[in-house]
């Protein structure tokens, strides 16, 4: 071919040309491609506040970025193939997993309340779907009975997939309306799902030329999937089994077993393909009929979730916006809003409606199984694709199919909502359990697990345990537990005790250690107390890393209201603090943010005063009152120790002095000024009742400093230092910050708190010990609701 010359003298020629176009061609695809997974996962951060699915910010940003011009015109016909290619992949393997997490069997057994209520909510909503949809003229070039049962099917549906998903990020699915929900979820999906699967068996998409030729295709198909399936139940777990006996847990997986089992898989679902079967469908089918136990099982579902959430939902969203062009919905025609109107309340009302019914035969409330029949109404990407396969196929007009991707999207949308007003009504409904003394019944005994490292922690353990009692009734129970780190040393000398999990620890050094904790606090109980304290002895073995986690787990068994745990630094002969254990550090650190229940971390500088129990002396100790939910709690503590016959207990409450002239004009705080006087109000109820009970009756003394800023807190908290044996403080906790504010520039150990941290500064050799107590932190169990909460 000749080349072309300009009126410029510059020549070129038509396969640069072509080149040229082809590569703005495909840095066009690159950018809209890699826009869409960018812009998806920005959305998603965007909306986290409104917890909402992945699939909520993939199609928004799929459509809006497919429906550009530049975008749709830079995707050919032939990368147009290309992609469908990729998107149908994508939907078989998506389809193989969601019937590999699913047991078929369920369906032969006794129905569960789950299986009832996803039966009710998904036979109400065919029925209403068949009794209306014909009425609406939605189909275009179909058979007026296949499209109704389509639609049908695919209204009754749920997307148990977004469902669980959701329910376990929000930390409902634990919870008994959560497995019923999911239950219910995955029972509807499944039904539905094998609906689909035999009306493509008797309604083929292949056109027929005649009735006869119909029934023949139908029978081929019909066999083809059920010799797939019977393989799929018999002869897939022999061989799966063998595989996972082959490759036991712990080892790497063969790659040749590996190769043999994904080969195998592929076999299994191809087969009803070759006479003419949907492939996804027939992958379904594969994975519905396969062991979902197992290590192969299990890897193959968690490899292929993985591909799908990060790369495949966002291209196939953008794929979903390339198909369905935003600019032909006859939008302006009210018939299109009336049509979409009327699926919204067949999806909706026909899933409440029979959850509704059903549910009360059954003892549930109403309000709870209304939440129940919106969340079993959201749908998930099978539900997308199948509406835009029948668009595809020319079943549909695009103005039908968007009407349908839209009120997918609606009822996505919605379920966070749903879900949080659930966790609102059971916090109103379920009494939430806060494992702290100041929510303690007083005819409840208090429960404490006391952690020592060694003999060395004796004197202040036991002195902790005195202090701790408050009166004789209803007592005290200590849990008296010792932090040993495993080694191998210690590991070596482990011998199977009685029972299945039990260990007996036979190294000298140990035992000769708990043992000597063990003579000395019951010899401590049976000569100084009258009754009133009940010792148990426990012990935690671990590695540092695992050891914050079987203290919690202990601690929860136990019911304890109060964790008491060492400092990592100890005293050294100067009576200053040495450079601490990092491990143990390590451990305090994650009981602060993890624990169930209060905590406290004790500096201790000698505290200890049992020795003087037989004679006239008193032990001083001090409780300091700034404000916030720590210092509330360690006042209730302080309502313990002040029951102790040896102990000379003064409060002293710092108050912020406004007319200072040293008071800061402005202070910076994330909290709202309702924020400061709702903890204000709360301050000064625990404060007066503590006053009330003892202060007023001269059985506490009281002090009071006016303070401006946290200058003069500083100052006076060093002031105090060396005039008592213990001083009680709360960590932090506080959202009035005007007198701690600064404290925390120069800590160095900030799991201490501010006041804590400028009490037991390691340079100081004063003879006073600190007691750091933090409230229950209830962040991550639902505000103080428990995760296994009931309300149906």
């Amino acid at each position: 071919m000749p080349p072309v010359t300009t009126s410029a003298n510059i020549t070129f020629h038509p396969c640069f040309l072509r080149f040229d176009a082809a590569g703005v061609s495909f840095s066009g695809k690159m950018v809209a491609l890699i826009a869409t997974y960018v812009l998806s996962r920005v959305v998603h951060h965007l909306l986290k506040p409104f917890s909402q699915p992945y699939m909520t910010s993939d199609l928004v940003i799929g459509l809006v970025l497919a429906s550009l011009p530049r975008a749709r015109d830079s995707f050919t016909s032939l990368f147009s193939i290309t992609l469908e290619n990729i998107v149908d992949f994508g939907m078989i393997s998506y389809a193989f997993v969601l019937g590999l997490e699913m047991d078929p069997y369920v369906i032969f057994k006794s129905p569960t309340r789950h299986a009832m209520v996803a039966y009710a909510g998904t036979v109400s909503t065919f029925v209403a779907a068949c009794a209306i949809t014909p009425w609406l003229h939605y189909l275009r070039n179909s058979s007026i009975i296949t499209f109704t049962l389509s639609l049908s099917i695919s209204l009754s549906g749920s997307g148990s997939h977004i469902l669980t998903r959701l329910m376990t990020y929000l930390k409902v699915g634990k919870s008994d309306i959560g497995k019923l929900s999911i239950g219910a979820g995955v029972h509807s999906d499944m039904i539905t799902m094998f609906s689909v699967v035999l009306s493509f068996v008797f309604f083929p998409l292949q056109e027929t030329e005649n009735f006869r030729e119909g029934i023949k295709t139908s029978v081929q198909i019909g066999a083809a999937l059920m010799l797939q399936t019977l393989l799929a139940a018999k002869i897939s777990p022999v061989f799966m089994n063998w595989i996972n006996q082959s490759n036991p847990e712990g080892k790497p997986l063969k790659g040749s077993h590996l190769v043999l089992s994904m080969a195998f898989m592929t076999v299994i679902c191809s087969l009803a393909p070759w006479m003419g079967y949907n492939s996804c469908l027939s992958a379904f089918m594969g994975g519905l009929f396969l062991p979902s136990e197992g290590r192969i099982s299990k890897w193959t579902i968690s490899r292929i979730n993985n591909l799908l959430s990060t790369l495949f939902y966002p291209l196939f969203f953008f794929w979903v916006g390339l198909r369905v062009d935003i600019s032909s919905f006859a939008g302006g025609n009210i018939g299109t809003w009336v049509r979409l109107f009327c699926l919204i309340l067949i999806a909706t009302i026909g899933k409440v409606g029979g959850t509704l019914i059903c549910g009360l035969t059954l003892g549930y409330h109403r309000p709870e199984l209304v939440a129940v029949g919106l969340l079993l109404t959201a749908k998930g990407h099978f539900h997308v694709y199948f509406a835009v396969d029948a668009l595809r196929q020319g079943k549909i007009d695009v103005t039908t199919c968007i009407s349908m991707v839209i009120l997918i999207f609606l009822s996505v949308i919605h379920t966070p909502f749903v879900v949080k007003h659930i966790i609102e009504r059971a916090r109103k409904r379920v009494p939430v359990q806060r494992m702290t003394l100041r929510w303690l019944a007083p005819s409840s005994e208090l429960r404490i697990l006391l952690c020592l490292h060694g003999t060395h922690n004796l004197e202040s353990g036991i002195s902790l345990m005195e202090i701790s009692r408050g009166k004789p009734a209803p007592g005290l129970f200590v849990h008296v537990t010792d932090m040993i780190e495993l080694t191998e040393k210690i590991a070596s000398t482990l011998v199977p005790g009685e029972g299945v999990d039990n260990m007996t620890i036979t190294d000298n050094s140990v035992t000769e250690m708990r043992d000597e904790i063990t003579r000395a606090f019951q010899t401590h109980i049976n000569e100084n107390v009258d009754g009133g304290i009940m010792l148990s002895r426990m012990l935690v073995l671990s590695t540092f890393n695992s050891m914050p986690h079987d203290i919690s787990v202990l601690a929860e068994d136990l019911m304890v209201s109060l964790i008491l745990l060492p400092f990592h630094k100890r005293v050294k002969a100067d009576g200053t603090l040495d450079e601490g254990h990092p491990g143990f550090r390590h451990v305090n650190r994650k009981l602060l943010r993890n624990a169930p229940c209060s905590i406290g971390i004790l500096v201790d500088r000698g505290f200890g005063f049992t020795e003087r129990l037989s004679t006239s002396s008193v032990s001083k100790v001090a409780v300091i009152f700034i404000g916030g939910k720590d210092d509330q709690e360690a006042l209730a503590y302080a309502g313990r120790v002040v029951w102790h016959p040896g102990i000379e207990l003064t409060v002293i409450r710092f108050l912020v002095d406004k007319n200072s002239e040293h008071a800061p004009q402005r202070v910076t705080n994330r909290a709202s000024v309702a924020e400061q006087e709702e903890e204000m109000k709360l301050d000064d109820e625990c404060f007066a009742e503590f006053y009330e009970k003892y202060v007023a009756g001269g059985n506490v003394a009281y002090m009071e400093k006016h303070l401006a800023n946290s200058s003069e807190t500083y100052t006076n908290l060093m002031s105090i230092e060396g005039q008592y044996s213990l001083i009680i403080v709360g960590r932090a906790g506080r959202v009035n910050t005007v007198l701690t504010q600064g404290l925390n520039d120069w800590q160095q150990c900030p799991e201490l708190g501010p006041v804590g941290d400028v009490l037991s500064g390691s340079n100081s050799a004063s003879g006073t010990s600190i007691l750091i107590i933090q409230l229950h932190n209830i962040k991550g169990q639902l505000d103080g609701l428990s995760d296994e909460f009931s309300i149906m």
